[in-house]
This record gives C-alpha cells, structure tokens and sequence, in this order.
C-alpha cells in the first residue's frame, strides 16, 4: 500500500502531461477518422478515464499518446455503431478498425492544422471560428474562451456547441484545402494562430501547456505549404521576434 501513492501520482502525472501537450493532436487525428467533432471528444475523454482505471494497475505505458489513441479509436467506433440502426450501416462502422495504431507515438499523424482550416471554414462566424479553434486545438475551456470574448460560459458553451453540429450537418470536411481556395479562410487561420500566440504570452497558467510554441509551429507549418506567402512568413517573423525578447 506505501507504493500505492507515488504510483497514482505519476498515473495522474503522464495523464496531465498528455491532455496539456497532446490532447489537441490526439482530437485532430480521431476527427479526421470519425468526421464528428462530439464523437472524438466522447470518445478521448473515455479514454484519459480508461487510462487512469488501467495504468494504475499495469504502469503508464511506453507511449501514453499510441494507447490513448487505439483505446480513444475503438471507444469511438462502440459509440458509432450503437447509433446506428441496420446491419448494412455498422459494417460500415468497423471500416476504421482497419487502420492499425501501434504503441508508437510516431503512429500518430501531426493533424491539427487541418483542424483549424476546418474549424476556419467559411460557413461558421468568424468569432465560431476563433472559438471553436482554441477549444479543440489548444484545449481552452469553455470559461478561458469566453473570458477572452468576454461572453458568458454558457453563451460560449452554446456556441461551441452549434458550432460543432453545424459542421457535421453541412458535411464540411476535415481538409487543407488546396491553395486557390485558401483565400476565403487563411485571414481568420492567421488570426486565430496569432490570438494562440497571444493568449499564452498573457497567460499567468504556468502548466506544462505552451500556447506560445504551439502557435510559432502551427505558423512555421503553414510556411512549408506555402512558402513565399508575405502575410504567413511575416505573422511568424512577429511571434518570433516578441518570442526572442519575452525575457526582456
């Protein structure tokens, strides 16, 4: 029982660290597969709870993201096929247990920038957009967010919410449009990475969680797909440079 304590500790430790630095890389990749933002929530949420039952017993698991991720998958297709109603429709449903996820983070595809181009869509208000963006890709509470619009949580909460269904109701898909169509949205994903920028540099939340970085790679990502563009390279020349003298 004297080993009980230190080993929930560092259980509770790895499951912290996780959430506050790859909670929004986890999300990106189970969108992606399910098309539906409140399924992939569900779904890594049961995971992080499965974890903790699991990890307790066993031993955090040489690499908590490739476990979260094959546990979070198949919580996820259980909560698809229970939604649906006829035989033809749930063998449909185990088409995504044919990818493999091995115990292995590399496994696990770097999918958050076609996370905000979708959270950027046209379709969505821009303040939707902005919100719903720090929420799924910076883990932002609800209550952090609406402090930043100065709304009220719930009014916030709903608005994420509507916001979610709406993408899944116009079938907008989880993508990096190509570049002829980046126009009517790369304004508001600009915008969006910078407010990331801004909100860790204000912070006083000293968590292993580095909005700042976050933002500089998110910027220096949208660089390598579009090399040459004055306003990507110049908005990470900015965040660099504030970056550079932050000390100061």
């Amino acid at each position: 029982m004297k080993h009980a304590a230190p080993k929930a500790i560092a259980v509770q430790k790895a499951i912290d660290g996780v959430m506050h630095e790859d909670r929004g890389r986890l999300l990106s990749a189970l969108i992606r597969q399910f098309g539906d933002f409140q399924v992939a929530e569900d779904a890594l949420q049961e995971a992080f709870i499965s974890a903790l039952k699991h990890w307790s017993r066993s031993g955090v698991p040489n690499s908590p993201q490739g476990w979260l991720l094959k546990v979070a998958r198949n919580k996820g297709i259980d909560q698809m096929r229970k939604g649906l109603r006829d035989t033809a429709k749930a063998e449909s449903a185990a088409i995504p247990m044919r990818d493999t996820v091995d115990n292995d983070e590399e496994a696990i595809p770097d999918e958050r920038l076609r996370l905000i181009f979708t959270c950027c869509h046209p379709a969505l208000e821009e303040k939707s957009r902005v919100a719903l963006t720090l929420r799924t890709v910076c883990n932002l509470t609800a209550r952090e967010i609406s402090q930043a619009f100065l709304d009220q949580e719930t009014t916030m909460g709903q608005r994420l919410s509507r916001s979610k269904a709406k993408i899944k109701s116009k079938g907008i898909a989880f993508e990096v449009p190509e570049p002829d169509r980046w126009n009517d949205r790369l304004e508001t994903v600009l915008s969006t990475i910078y407010l990331i920028y801004t909100t860790g540099y204000v912070s006083e939340d000293k968590s292993d969680r580095d909005l700042c970085l976050e933002a500089i790679h998110l910027a220096e990502l949208l660089v390598n797909l579009r090399a040459g563009d004055a306003e990507i390279e110049g908005l990470l020349s900015l965040m660099l440079l504030t970056e550079s003298r932050k000390a100061a």
